[in-house]
């Protein structure tokens, strides 16, 4: 972060203080020695100096004092300012304020918001992220047979607004009035008895761990761990299986109006590692039995074989679900006999008392138990994507941020949503998918998908050379070489092999390589995994954001952590640095108030760094000429007030309200991201600018004045120089120097800014002409002694036109620069500022036009073009990249090919062995 590096580079700027009190110290033992001893008579060293050299090291002391401003002590005051304003603007934004939960946005940190407009990879959990996480039973698969579509009378599937009315459910008394499904003849086949079906309902209604209250007769309220748990269960409510009550040890269930108790034997519950849940139970006749559901990669290989026209027909329905972009779950059952379940619950009642190796002891007995069990059917439930999702992960990507998503949904699922969110597109060159499930199966499957990205973008030309065998120490940039966009789908099982540590650069490579990353039924640690190897080999700012608790391992590892405040808890929220309630306002955060939060910061730091080197270095030059005494130019009250009264205001409201474009532009044109990732606003480079500009200013501020006093008369004919008279013209100078080149790094001025700024001028002038008033003369005679020097000084003529005079010799160089750099090399924001005054004055012409146009019968109408209109781009969705577009080929060649050779060198750093540079730790 800019910030950071910023006091990063104080060891730097002490060096430099340590250089210009040597130099001066070395100069004071010379002159002491050489010059010094002729003025021994009536200027005697003081008794403890005895020799030059000596005079020479409390120099340096003294000047080491007097120079200590260099040093940006102020700076971590002034900068904790400006951040926390930046929250507070996050806060107050009304933009991401959610008027259906009445959630603002909240900045739980303050020490991030540059980074904010840095960010190139976001790491994104789907299901309550990217999507609304409220579940709706919508399909489901039982005995071989799919229930939840509705067809039409020539066996086509009815489109929602085609479909009939939902299903009556007044047959039931219990029913949630709010629940709906369209297939009727599932609720024929639970009145008609079907057994596979009954079961399966059962199964519902029983395998769950969630809690009933009932506060009227009739009005059951479900408070589930999770909404699909909530969903299942309220499914089965509807069809005739209502869950009622439980106790510690009993499960009550209304089946078609009839109330059964089953005892509750045991809960074997979900994890991220068991992915399914299990309960066992004993029925009124004393029947034991095991239900189980969870997700289809671990189910089906639990299942006793059955028929396999079962469980092909329910494989293809699970797929088909997947297909449509549903959540899926299996569901299974088991009978046991009394003398094994007895047996059964011992050694699991020993495995929960064991003092070591106790979770894997059960996991153990559960993998026991859990398996040669009877395939019932699958489920299939609907979770929408969030409103602007897709619209807010088009501009993302146009900003050049790569997002991932890593999700515990089936591969199927994960694909549709990244389809539906527009991650995933058409046009797209391939989408890789690897799914081996062994090391050898992996690698070769990450070889090939980079073989085949060289090999259609031609890249050898460009000096890429394909290695199949990636090294450390090395890596090859595919990033520069591929043309065309890929993307890559991994699962969980192939990830692990992924990121072993003799693949992981591989894994890294190619995925970086691609436009977007889809991992499949991942753990949180896996997601954690993920964004650590992208912390550590690549020189990026990583985000991550989700909603749950399973997501917080990798919002706590990435740079920034970004909360939803959704339906699972607010354990994400809790970790996060940011928090919201929609992944929409994701976009704002990002583009407006993390690139501004950036911009703000860095023009603040160059100022900073200006006007302390413009301020210091007068004492240096004025070293020269007092024989390297440590006296110094101004008088001490000046000292004290220059960064607390005379300049801290007009730096701190730049930055914090400053602005290079308006946020409508920021979010139009989202390439002016990207100069915050290649962090080109405040480096080494624009450092040494700043100081080298503070430097140009401190030699015209001391010898200009110099220069002038050697030579100038009063108006009365006497000498002007004097000591309080330079020290008076001198410090003005630089106020007003100071001033003026605030005033022409203010992009966005405000009544705030012109307060500060003329405000902290005037404040100077009076605090200057009280200073050396007789009425503090009269009270402090000791401290005020040069009374009325400031109002002879500033009376005379010539010192105004010394003022004027450096003033302009100071600004002029760096108004010619900036009217020539913005000629011939503009970059993006100058860009967009300009079409913004090109439009502004196209509007005023097109307004006047219309007051001048002639009145009269008009040929045709604009109803029709004459010429072909632009419906099939509209929908086919590529015009969202057209303002992007526009943007950049109206852009000069010369920025683009500048802000493009940067980022190669960047990428260059990136793949080196020492490209792993860590970034500041969050505060």
């Amino acid at each position: 972060a800019s910030a950071s590096s910023a006091l990063f580079l104080s060891p730097q700027i002490f060096g430099f203080l340590v250089c210009m009190g040597v130099i001066l110290a070395i100069g004071n033992a010379i002159w002491e020695h050489e010059v010094g001893t002729r003025f021994q008579v009536y200027l005697p060293w003081d008794e403890a100096v005895d020799s030059a050299f000596f005079s020479g090291f409390l120099s340096f002391w003294s000047y080491i004092i007097i120079l200590n401003t260099v040093v940006p002590i102020s700076l971590y005051v002034s900068v904790e300012v400006i951040r926390l304003g930046h929250s507070y603007f996050i806060n107050w934004d009304k933009k991401m304020f959610c008027m259906k939960k009445r959630t603002p946005a909240e900045a739980r940190t303050t020490t991030l918001n540059e980074e904010l407009g840095q960010v190139e990879y976001i790491f994104s959990d789907k299901t309550g992220t990217l999507t609304q996480n409220i579940m709706v039973f919508n399909k489901c698969s039982i005995n071989g047979h799919s229930y939840g579509d509705v067809f039409d009378v020539l066996g086509h599937k009815a489109e929602l607004g085609e479909r009939p009315e939902p299903v009556d459910f007044s047959f039931n008394p219990l029913a949630d009035k709010k629940f709906l499904f369209w297939d009727s003849s599932l609720l024929e086949a639970v009145k008609m008895g079907d057994p596979h079906t009954h079961e399966f309902f059962r199964l519902l209604s029983l395998c769950h761990t969630v809690m009933s209250e009932e506060k009227n007769e009739g009005e059951l309220y479900y408070k589930a761990q999770s909404p699909d748990e909530g969903a299942l269960v309220t499914a089965a409510r509807n069809f005739g299986f209502v869950f009622r009550s439980r106790t510690p040890k009993t499960i009550t269930v209304h089946e078609l109006g009839t109330a059964i108790t089953y005892q509750l034997l045991a809960i074997l519950d979900f994890n991220n590692i068991r992915k399914r849940m299990s309960v066992i139970v004993r029925n009124p006749e004393g029947k034991i039995r095991l239900y189980c559901k969870g997700a289809d990669t671990i189910l089906l290989d639990r299942l006793h074989p059955p028929t396999q026209e079962l469980l092909s027909s329910t494989t293809d329905h699970l797929n088909e679900y997947a297909g449509d972009g549903l959540r899926t779950l299996v569901l299974a059952y088991k009978d046991l006999d009394e003398e094994y379940y007895e047996e059964w619950a011992r050694r699991r009642l020993q495995a929960s008392l064991a003092q070591d190796s106790r979770e894997d002891r059960l996991a153990s007995i559960y993998e026991e138990v859990e398996s040669d069990m009877m395939l019932l059917g699958a489920t299939a439930i609907e979770d929408k994507l969030q409103q602007g999702v897709p619209e807010t992960i088009a501009l993302l990507t146009l900003a050049n941020i790569k997002i991932w998503v890593l999700t515990g949904d089936k591969q199927e699922t994960a694909v549709n949503i990244g389809y539906s969110c527009k991650m995933l597109t058409d046009d797209m060159t391939e989408v890789f998918v690897v799914t081996g499930h062994t090391v050898l199966e992996v690698r070769e499957e990450l070889r090939k998908a980079r073989k085949k990205m060289v090999d259609s973008s031609h890249a050898v030309g460009n000096g890429f050379t394909y290695q199949g065998n990636l090294s450390s120490s090395k890596l090859t940039s595919v990033l520069e070489a591929v043309a065309g966009e890929y993307a890559l789908v991994i699962n969980g099982h192939s990830l692990a092999h992924a990121l072993e540590a003799d693949m992981e650069l591989e894994f890294l490579e190619t995925a970086c390589a691609c436009k977007a990353v889809i991992c499949c039924r991942v753990t949180p640690l896996q997601k954690a995994q993920v964004v650590e190897l992208v912390k550590k080999y690549k020189k990026a700012v990583t985000l991550a954001i989700g909603d749950g608790a399973n997501d917080v391992s990798m919002i706590k590892t990435a740079h920034i952590g970004v909360g939803i405040s959704g339906q699972e808890g607010i354990q994400a929220v809790l970790a996060s640095d940011y928090s919201f309630s929609q992944f929409k306002f994701l976009q704002r955060l990002l583009l407006v108030h993390g690139r501004w939060s950036y911009l703000r910061m860095c023009k603040f730091l160059c100022y900073f760094f200006y006007k302390n080197f413009a301020f210091t270095m007068v004492h240096f030059w004025f070293g020269f000429f007092c024989g390297f005494s440590a006296q110094t130019v101004y008088d001490q009250y000046f000292i004290t007030l220059y960064n607390i009264v005379y300049t801290s205001l007009p730096v701190l409201a730049m930055g914090v309200f400053d602005q290079d474009v308006p946020e409508q532009r920021s979010m139009e044109y989202p390439k002016l991201y990207e100069p915050g990732q290649l962090n080109l606003l405040f480096n080494k480079r624009e450092f040494f600018i700043c100081i080298a500009q503070g430097i140009y200013t401190s030699v015209l501020m001391f010898f200009i004045p110099y220069g002038v006093f050697a030579e100038a008369t009063r108006d009365d004919g006497t000498q002007l120089a004097d000591y309080q008279s330079f020290a008076v013209t001198v410090a003005t100078s630089l106020v007003i120097v100071v001033s003026v080149q605030i005033g022409l790094d203010t992009g966005y001025w405000t009544a705030i800014n012109h307060f500060f700024i003329w405000g902290s001028l005037a404040v100077y002038f009076a605090i200057l002409f009280a200073m050396h008033s007789n009425g503090l003369f009269d009270m402090f005679p000791n401290q005020f002694r040069f009374v009325g020097n400031a109002q002879n000084t500033l009376a005379q003529p010539t010192v105004w036109l010394t003022i004027a005079l450096t003033t302009a010799v100071c600004i002029m160089p760096v108004v010619a620069f900036r009217f020539l750099r913005l000629s011939l090399k503009p970059d993006l924001s100058d860009t967009v500022r300009y079409t913004q005054l090109v439009r502004k004055k196209q509007k005023a012409q097109h307004r006047c036009m219309r007051r001048v146009g002639r009145t009269g019968s008009r040929r045709s109408g604009y109803a029709f073009s004459h010429q072909e209109g632009f419906g099939e781009l509209i929908m086919s969705g590529k015009n969202m990249r057209l303002s992007s577009l526009a943007l950049s080929s109206f852009s000069t060649r010369s920025s683009s090919s500048w802000i493009e050779s940067l980022r190669r060198k960047k990428s260059d750093s990136a793949n080196s062995p020492s490209g792993g540079a860590e970034k500041p730790l969050k505060g």
